[in-house]
Formats: structure tokens, sequence, C-alpha cells
């Protein structure tokens, strides 16, 4: 397989080097950057401090689609969804990892999925992707007298709230308990805001330090209290996670996957 990565240049883009370099029957086809970078022209092997592997930085995304089996795209979301047009247009697998995708963008990223194969997770660790399937049997079991809250903790350079992951978790429980997220979900809470809404699923997001990212599911019910926690120490779970799911898109039909589909845990 080979796999470009977009954002090559960045902490997330050299780990996902690294992994691919790590992979068997993985290939790099190459990376990109903004046009001016400092990186464009060089070499991903040296970009990560390793010997050269023949693929290099470039500018050119549809170059890199053209070149590439699977495109892995941790990026922002604007460029996501310009990077998803290219992936619809030629055809290219696409894995994605960028949060915070407005309802228009995510659009494009399904329309995208009618042309290509594209894997698309808030999350693309195995341990997270297991606490979601956690979320939505607890939320079904233990019924409407549990409350659920949702809190996540990132480092402080984190743009988006709450975190992908945190609303992976909060629609896997809204999928369990049988209500619509989107018209339970509180996002944030100030001042006086009344007595919590009985079937409502709410939110808190912390922002500091170096925080990888912890995420706990809380059930708050009559004299009891269930949590489920995962936290991450490294970014490398998610770039496993990430090259894991380019693999698995040899061969696949078009369509949005989740990385459920890719660990078999649909």
């Amino acid at each position: 397989m080979n796999i470009g990565i977009t954002g090559c240049g960045g902490r997330m883009g050299r780990m996902l080097i690294q992994a691919v370099m790590a992979t068997e029957g993985a290939a790099l086809a190459g990376g990109t950057e903004q046009a001016g970078s400092p990186f464009i022209g060089q070499d991903l092997g040296l970009l990560v401090g390793t010997e050269t592997v023949g693929a290099v930085v470039m500018d050119d995304a549809r170059a890199l689609f053209e070149a590439s089996d699977v495109v892995i795209d941790f990026t922002v979301p604007a460029a996501t969804v310009a990077h998803a047009a290219l992936a619809f247009e030629i055809g290219t697998a696409m894995v994605i990892g960028t949060t915070g995708l407005s309802a228009d963008q995510q659009s494009a990223v399904r329309g995208a999925a009618e042309k290509a194969a594209i894997v698309q997770a808030g999350n693309m660790s195995l341990g997270v992707n297991l606490l979601v399937g956690l979320a939505r049997q607890a939320a079904e079991l233990l019924g409407p007298d549990y409350d659920i809250e949702v809190v996540e903790m990132h480092h402080k350079h984190k743009i988006d709230a709450p975190s992908g992951t945190a609303l992976m978790l909060g629609r896997a429980a809204a999928e369990g308990r049988g209500i619509d997220h989107d018209k339970n979900a509180v996002m944030s809470r100030e001042g006086h805001t009344g007595a919590r809404p009985d079937q409502a699923i709410g939110y808190a997001s912390l922002r500091g330090g170096d925080v990888v990212g912890d995420h706990t599911v809380i059930f708050a019910g009559p004299s009891e209290r269930i949590e489920l926690t995962h936290r991450a120490s490294s970014r490398e779970i998610f770039a496993r996670g990430a090259v894991r799911a380019a693999m698995w898109c040899a061969g696949r039909a078009p369509g949005l996957y989740s990385m459920r589909d890719v660990l078999g845990l649909t």
C-alpha cells in the first residue's frame, strides 16, 4: 500500500511517517505541507531522522492523491474538505482523523465517500473504540435513571471542543439510550441553568499542559455512579490505528467507514 500523509511536517504527521515505515506491506508515497514550508522537497525519512525512503514533501495535494493508494489526513477541517474533493475526483482512499468539522463539511466528506473508501473517526485508538462500545451498552442497560456526562481534557493547543472522541462517546450513549443526540446534547453550562433535563447528555471540556487525551463517560444514578475512562499517554496510538485503517482500505468499496468497521467491532 502506497500511503500519503497530508500535513506531514507536524507532530502527528511525523508519527504517521514513522508508523508507516514500521508497517510491513506499507510504503510512503509522499507528504504535503503548505506552500513555502521549509520542509518542501525534503525526504520523509530524513524528516523523522532516519534513512532516505525516496518519497518527499510537496505542496501539491493532487499529485499526492494521484501517487497514493490511500491518504491519511490529520489536518484542519477546511483542508480535509479540499482533500476529500480530491478523493472523490481521483478515487483515492482516505483515512480522516481531523475533528471539528461543521455539518456542511461533514456532508462533503459523505459525498466523497460515494466514489472512494473513506475511514473517518474522531479517535483511531483500539482502546477508545472499545470504550465507545461500552458506553453504548451501559447507556442501554442502565436506562433513563442514570444521567450521562462526558468529560474530556486535552493539551492547551487543541483548537476544537468538545473533542471528536467526546462526541463519539456521547453519540454512542445516545444511541444506546435510544434518543436523538443533537437534540439532547448540552455543550456548556453557565449561570442560572435550572434543573438538569432528564435526557440530557452533558459535556465538559478541560484544556491545559501537554495532555494527549483523557475521556470519561459518567453515568450518575440513584446512590451510585459508574465512570468509564480512557487515558492516552502518547499520540503513537492514533498513528498506529490510522495506518491500520489505511491498510484495511485495500480493495475496499467506496463508502464511509469507521474504526469500528476496521477493528471488526460493528
